[in-house]
């Protein structure tokens, strides 16, 4: 396992940003038949020109699924996580199109005990942004992270 670092080594305001991920028709069509969601804004390419978006989105949640991926996998440092337990005033920002490539900024946010002694919570400030650098997504996840042993 690649070190990961500690809930008393993050401080709040350490930033950090993913690598880059494009978010392609087949995501898509997967996301549907996994969450069941098959809105037209996603899948009927005639319906979705005559939108507010001009043309097919992806899911909201298709992306924030994907953000938490490249938090976890493409992004250093690395935090030992004990959980991810939640999201706190998410917000869908502007459209993910097909092809459209993003990432993940995480800047490290308040931090508190918790009664476990082995982990501590913290907050996690998360802007997911697009190719040309515009905030699709943005929010808090709540998060609890191992302590170093004893």
């Amino acid at each position: 396992m690649a070190e990961r670092l500690f809930w008393e080594e993050l401080n709040p305001g350490d930033e950090a940003v993913s690598l880059n991920r494009t978010i392609t028709e087949a995501d898509v069509v997967n996301f549907c038949g996994v969450s069941g969601d098959f809105n037209w804004f996603h899948i009927d390419d005639v319906r979705a020109s005559e939108s507010v978006f001009g043309k097919r989105v992806a899911h909201g949640m298709l992306v924030t699924s994907v953000a938490t991926g490249l938090q976890v996998e493409k992004m250093e440092p690395k935090i030992a996580t004990a959980a991810f337990v939640g999201l706190k005033e998410w917000a869908f920002r502007a459209p993910v199109f097909f092809g459209d490539t993003v990432r993940v900024k995480r800047t490290i946010g308040e931090k508190s005990e918790h009664k476990n002694p082995a982990q501590g919570w913290c907050i996690y400030e998360i802007e997911v942004l697009n190719q040309e650098d515009k905030v699709v997504q943005r929010g808090q996840w709540n998060m609890l992270i191992q302590r170093k042993p004893a």
